[in-house]
C-alpha cells in the first residue's frame, strides 16, 4: 500500500515541546495505570477491532519519563517480528493504539470512522523493513466540546461509549472530557447544604440540555432528572473512566465555576450574588443564572464540597474543566474583579487537589470580543499561576485566539478544530486551514501551544475532516492534500476507484475548503423556518458538488458493497438535494415577487411533494440518518412511560424549537429520515400555500403572522407521538439512483 503524501516525514523522532519543558506544572499529568494494565487494555481493544486477526499484532506499553525532562510527547515504534507479526510499542496505551491504526491505515489501507469501518487486512501482513519511530509534536491531543454531551452523547449506552473510546484511542486522543453523571454529585451537595428535592428538581434541566446548565447558561427547562437517570449516569461514568484510564487517557472532570440555584438566596441570605443576563433568547424563567461572589466563603465551601464528593466517587487525574461566562457578560470589566473570579475558581480546585490543572474553553473571548479586550483577557488568565491553566483555542481553524492574545499571555493552550455547530448535517470543512494552522501556531513568537484538539459541538458527520485532523496531530509538517484525499477514498472503500477518488478531489476543492470565516451552521433554506429573506450564498462552486455526485454514481457498480461508500452516497446525494432545495426556494421567491401563482405552485409542489419526499426516503434507507434512532435511544433510557415521554420531548425539542418558544430555532437542525418529511416539508408546504393565498387574495405576505401559524406546526411535531422506524427501510443504491437520474440533469442545466 502506497503511503499518503507527507507520511515519510513522520518517521523522524521529534523533540518534546513546551508541554514537557516550558510548563513543569503539567509534568504530573501522566497516566496512573501501569504499563501492564495499559498493555492489556490496548490488546483488548485490538481484539474488539480485529477479532481473530488481532493475534497478528503484539501491542506493548512502556512509559518513558527521562529524568528532569517532564512528561514526554506520545510516541510509538512499529516493527515486524521474525514470525510475521507486527509489534507496536507505545509510551501509553493511547500511543500504542495510535500506532496500531497508523500501521492499519498506512500499510494495510484500512479505515475506521463513525460511519463505518473498512478492515480488509492482507495475509500475510506487510512487513516493515526497519523499525519506525514516530513521536507526536505535542503532549496532548484533546477531544470534546462541553456541548457534545447534549448534541451527540446524551442518549448513549455503554456499547456506544465503548466504540467511541476505542475510536478515541486509535485516533491518538489522550485528553478528553468526562462529564457524565455530575448532576448526581451536585444533588448530593445541594441536599447536604439544605436545598429541598423539589428545589433541585426545579433547577436541573432535561437530559438534552445539560451542557448549557453545566456552563451556567440555563436552568429549569425540560426537566426534571429522575433517580433512575442519576443511577444510570453514575454507573456509565464509572465504566467510561475505567476504560479511559486503562488506555492511558487523562479524563477531565468538572469543577465548580460559581453558578448556583436561585434557592441559594434562601440558604445564604447574607451572601452577595450576581444575577447574570439572559442567554439564548430565553427569559429569566430559564436563564439569568446566579453567580456567587468570588470573595464569598460560600464559594469555596461549595467548590470544596463538590470536588471532594466527585473525587471520592470517581478518583482524579488532576485536571478539571470549568467555564465561567460562557456566552455571558460579567457584571464588571474591572480587571481586579475578573482576576478574583478566576482565582476563586482555581482556589476551589487546589484546596482539594493541590496538583489541580484548570482546563477552560476559550470560546468566551471570541463570543464577546467587545468585552474581552486585552486587559480583561489578561486579568482573567493571570488570576491563575502560569502553567496551571490550559486554554482550549476552541475555533482555531477559523478564528484563532492565540494570535490575538500573545499566546494567551503565557498560559499554555491547545489548538482546536471546532468545525461543527449544533451537530448539523451538511458537508463542510476548512481543510487548508486544518492542514497548516497547527504548524503556524507552534511557530508563533513565544508560542505556548501544548497540543491539538477536536472540539465539535456534535459528531457523527463529515468523517473526512476528523480523520484529517487526527492524522495531522502526529505530523511535523503539512500533508499533501491532493495525495491524502486520493488515499482516503481508497482506504475508506477498500479498493482504488478513479471515479470515487475524483469525487473526493472535487469535494476537497469546494465544500471542504472554506477559506473565509464562516461558522458551520447549516444555512440551507431547507432546514430553516421559511421566509422571503433566507440566504443561499455559498463559499464554493456548487457545480463541483454536482459533478462529485455524478462521479460517485459512476462508482456504484464497483463499490456498492462497501458500507462506507453507501453512507457517502447518501451524504453526497443529500448535499446535492440541499443545493437543489435552495434553487427551488429562489424559484418560489421569484414567482411570488412576480405574482405568478402557476410558477409558485409548480416550484412549491416540486420542492415539497417530490424533492423533499425523495430525500426523506433516501435518508430513511441508512441507519445513520434516522430520526427514529435518536428518539428510540432516548426512550430506551427510561424506566417509566412518563419518563420515556419526557426524554422524547427533550429529543424532539432539541433538534427543532430547542427552547419553549423557538429560542434557538433550528440551531441543531438535522437532515434525518422522518424529520425531513414531517417537520421541514410540513413547514415548506405551509409557506407555499400561504404565499399562494396571499397572491389570490392580493394581500402582502406578513412574516410575523406566518411565524405564528408555523409555530403550531413546529409545536405539534414536538408533542405528537408518531413512532418512527429505528431501522433502515428501502434500497439505498436504488433510491439514490432514482434521485440522481431525476434531478442531476436539471442541476447541471441550471448551473451551466
Amino acid at each position: 500500500m502506497a503511503r499518503p503524501g507527507g507520511v515519510a516525514v513522520l518517521l523522524l523522532l521529534m523533540v518534546p515541546g513546551l508541554s514537557a519543558v516550558g510548563f513543569p506544572g503539567l509534568s504530573h499529568l501522566v497516566p496512573a495505570a501501569s504499563d501492564e494494565v495499559q498493555s492489556e487494555a490496548v490488546q483488548q481493544l485490538c481484539r474488539r477491532l480485529l477479532g481473530p486477526r488481532a493475534n497478528d499484532f503484539v501491542l506493548t506499553v512502556r512509559q518513558q519519563r527521562p529524568a528532569g525532562a517532564g512528561a514526554p510527547a506520545p510516541a510509538f515504534e512499529l516493527s515486524s517480528l521474525p514470525d510475521g507479526r507486527v509489534q507496536v510499542l507505545g509510551t501509553t496505551g493511547v500511543a500504542a493504539a495510535g500506532g496500531l491504526y497508523w500501521y492499519l491505515r498506512t500499510f494495510c489501507g484500512c479505515h475506521i470512522s463513525w460511519s463505518g469501518r473498512q478492515l480488509q487486512l492482507p495475509t500475510p501482513l506487510p512487513r516493515l523493513r526497519r523499525v519506525l519511530q514516530i513521536t507526536a509534536p505535542d503532549r496532548f491531543h484533546y477531544y470534546q466540546n462541553v456541548c457534545s454531551y447534549s448534541y451527540s452523547f446524551v442518549w448513549w449506552d455503554w456499547d456506544r461509549w465503548e466504540r467511541e473510546i476505542d475510536w478515541m484511542a486509535l485516533s491518538g486522543i489522550n485528553l478528553a472530557l468526562a462529564f457524565t453523571g455530575q448532576e448526581a454529585i451536585w444533588q448530593r451537595v445541594y441536599l447536604s447544604l439544605g436545598l429541598t428535592q423539589a428545589e433541585i428538581n426545579d433547577y436541573f434541566v432535561g437530559p438534552a440540555f445539560l451542557a448549557w446548565a453545566r456552563m451556567g447558561n440555563m436552568h429549569s427547562w425540560a426537566g426534571p432528572l429522575s433517580d433512575s437517570w442519576h443511577k444510570n449516569q453514575l454507573n456509565l461514568q464509572h465504566r467510561i473512566l475505567q476504560r479511559m484510564r486503562s488506555l492511558g487517557m487523562l479524563p477531565v472532570l468538572p469543577a465548580f465555576a460559581g453558578f448556583v440555584p436561585a434557592s441559594f438566596t434562601r440558604l445564604f441570605p447574607k451572601e452577595n450574588f450576581t444575577r447574570l443576563g439572559s442567554w439564548g433568547h430565553l427569559n429569566c424563567t430559564y436563564s439569568c443564572s446566579y453567580l456567587l461572589d468570588p470573595e464569598s466563603a460560600v464559594f469555596q465551601q461549595v467548590g470544596k464540597m463538590f470536588l471532594l464528593e466527585l473525587i471520592k466517587e470517581f478518583d482524579t487525574d488532576h485536571i478539571y474543566s470549568a467555564d465561567a461566562f460562557n456566552e455571558m457578560t460579567p457584571r464588571s470589566s474591572d480587571p481586579r474583579y475578573l482576576s478574583s473570579i478566576s482565582n476563586a475558581i482555581f482556589k476551589s480546585m487546589t484546596q482539594v487537589d493541590p496538583l489541580a490543572i484548570w482546563l477552560m474553553q476559550g470560546w468566551l473571548f471570541l463570543n464577546k470580543p467587545w468585552f474581552w479586550r486585552p486587559t480583561q483577557v489578561k486579568a482573567l488568565l493571570h488570576g491563575v499561576p502560569l502553567g496551571r491553566m490550559i486554554i482550549l483555542d476552541l475555533f482555531a481553524e477559523s478564528r484563532p485566539a492565540y494570535s490575538l492574545t500573545e499566546s494567551f499571555y503565557g498560559q499554555p493552550f491547545i489548538w482546536c478544530m471546532l468545525h461543527n455547530f449544533g451537530g448539523n448535517t451538511g458537508m463542510y470543512g476548512t481543510v487548508e486551514s486544518i492542514n497548516r494552522g497547527p504548524f503556524k501556531a507552534r511557530a508563533f513568537p513565544n508560542s505556548t501551544m501544548v497540543g491539538t484538539g477536536i472540539t465539535p459541538e456534535g459528531i457523527e458527520q463529515n468523517d473526512v475532516v476528523y480523520e484529517l485532523m487526527n492524522e495531522i496531530s502526529w505530523c511535523q509538517k503539512p500533508l499533501n492534500l491532493t495525495e491524502w484525499a486520493v488515499s482516503y477514498a481508497q482506504r475508506r472503500y477498500g479498493k482504488r476507484n478513479d471515479a470515487a477518488a475524483t469525487a473526493w478531489l472535487l469535494l476537497f476543492r469546494s465544500v471542504y475548503n472554506n477559506t473565509s470565516y464562516m461558522q458551520n451552521h447549516n444555512r440551507s433554506p431547507l432546514v430553516h423556518r421559511p421566509s422571503l429573506k433566507l440566504g443561499t450564498a455559498l463559499w464554493y462552486n456548487k457545480t463541483d458538488v454536482y459533478e462529485a455526485w455524478n462521479r460517485m454514481q459512476k462508482a456504484v457498480s464497483e463499490l456498492n458493497s462497501s458500507d462506507t461508500f453507501r453512507y457517502d452516497l447518501v451524504d453526497l446525494t443529500r448535499q446535492s438535494v440541499q443545493l437543489l432545495a435552495s434553487e427551488f426556494y429562489e424559484d418560489i421567491k421569484t414567482a411570488f415577487l412576480q405574482h405568478s401563482i402557476v410558477g409558485l405552485w409548480t416550484s412549491g409542489d416540486t420542492l415539497v411533494h417530490n424533492l423533499l419526499r425523495d430525500l426523506d426516503s433516501l435518508l430513511s434507507s441508512d441507519g445513520h440518518f434516522l430520526l427514529g434512532h435518536w428518539l428510540g435511544t432516548a426512550r430506551s433510557l427510561a424506566t417509566t412511560e412518563k419518563e420515556a415521554n419526557l426524554y422524547e420531548f427533550n429529543a424532539r425539542s432539541q433538534v427543532t424549537l430547542w427552547g419553549p418558544d423557538g429560542n434557538l430555532l433550528d440551531y441543531a437542525n438535522k437532515q434525518w429520515g422522518g424529520l425531513v418529511k414531517d417537520y421541514y416539508a410540513a413547514r415548506w408546504e405551509l409557506f407555499v400555500s400561504t404565499l399562494i393565498r396571499c397572491l389570490e387574495m392580493k394581500i402582502p405576505f406578513r412574516q410575523a403572522h406566518f411565524n405564528q401559524e408555523v409555530f403550531e406546526v413546529e409545536q405539534n411535531f414536538i408533542v405528537n407521538r408518531v413512532k418512527y422506524p429505528d431501522k433502515p427501510i428501502g434500497n439505498t443504491v436504488e433510491i439514490a439512483k432514482k434521485i440522481f437520474l431525476q434531478y442531476y440533469p436539471q442541476a447541471m442545466k441550471r448551473n451551466n
